[in-house]
């Protein structure tokens, strides 16, 4: 007996009627203060302010060696920022609702985060070039444009994404603010974490923080290229069928190539005058077999011991010749004469 939990797991009759995201004026509101902390984190680094000597506090306090009972722990931890094994959990959990729920919207967002991601990201760091604490060459200064690829952090961005797309794909208020919650708990402590272990600035995680957030907040100005391409898959996805319904069966071939067949003359009629035999030409005609020597005596009237016995064959007035019972072709000396 099935119970309402496992009901849940099937796949719903028809596509739910779900409320997309837009853009709001508090998301609106909320977007133009991420961005203007995200540049003034930039400014703060870039200028060598009171952010950097922070990062330098922290970095030389090494807190992987004031709790190192820790270390094993979270080396674990921080993988829930890695990009490739948190991507791989998120899509299949968004690729089932897809299935679930008749759509492709979650499949797609996903994707598009990621992009952006990646795009924006990855941008920022190779443009800033900032160098890790490991890797610092002078103390008090920002490192930047020192050919490194640390700043803003990566772990961190990827785990706001990864871990808030599936808040934003909530169907209902109850569960986006679980979600919501459960998301910046786990992208905390993956920004926490990487300044415990020493590879990011505590600057390199504010601004992934701020990195991650930008991305979520503007996904509803996204939401058209979505539909636009989801329309577009399943479009493609129902000629793919239709096509392979409106192909016709084909036979099955053969061994080799069919035998050509040849047209054969039907065997001529008992009791036709021979000016009156046609060929009567067929396809696939098959000839009679020969008929065997005691038929033939029997069809001229000759007794089985008989020599020559007496042929009995219809006589023709006119001259033409006599048609022979058994069917065959005229003999040379089987010419009958009369009155004469």
């Amino acid at each position: 007996m099935r119970t309402d939990l496992f009901a849940r797991l099937d796949r719903e009759p028809e596509p739910p009627k779900i409320e997309i995201p837009r853009m709001s004026r508090t998301r609106l509101a909320l977007f133009g203060g991420t961005a203007v902390f995200y540049v003034a984190i930039v400014v703060a680094v870039w200028a060598s302010t009171w952010l950097v000597l922070v990062d330098w506090k922290v970095m030389l306090f090494r807190p992987y060696q004031q709790w190192p009972e820790l270390h094993a722990l979270l080396d674990y931890f921080v993988v829930l920022g890695q990009r490739g094994p948190t991507a791989v959990m998120v899509a299949a959990w968004l690729g089932w609702r897809s299935w679930r729920m008749h759509t492709l919207r979650p499949i797609l967002a996903l994707g598009v985060a990621l992009l952006l991601l990646n795009v924006t990201v990855g941008s920022v760091k190779l443009g800033l070039g900032r160098l890790g604490p490991h890797y610092a060459t002078q103390i008090g200064s920002a490192e930047m444009f020192a050919g490194g690829d640390i700043f803003p952090s990566g772990h961190t961005a990827n785990a706001v994404v990864t871990w808030g797309i599936l808040a934003y794909m909530a169907t209902t208020p109850r569960t986006r603010r679980h979600l919501s919650a459960l998301s910046a708990t786990v992208s905390l402590g993956v920004g926490l974490t990487t300044v415990y272990l020493g590879t990011h600035w505590l600057s390199d995680v504010l601004l992934g923080w701020a990195a991650g957030l930008l991305i979520l907040l503007a996904l509803p100005w996204c939401e058209p290229l979505i539909a636009r391409a989801e329309s577009r898959l399943l479009e493609l996805r129902d000629r793919r069928r239709a096509r392979r319904r409106s192909l016709p069966s084909l036979p099955v071939a053969a061994g080799g190539p069919r035998p050509r067949q040849v047209p054969q003359a039907e065997p001529e009629p008992r009791g036709v005058p021979s000016g009156a035999r046609g060929a009567v030409v067929r396809l696939g005609a098959t000839l009679p077999a020969p008929a065997s020597p005691a038929r033939r005596r029997a069809a001229s009237g000759s007794s089985p011991g008989g020599t020559g016995g007496s042929r009995t064959g219809a006589v023709r007035t006119g001259g033409r010749e006599p048609v022979t019972p058994s069917g065959g072709g005229r003999s040379p000396g089987s010419r009958t004469m009369t009155g004469g």
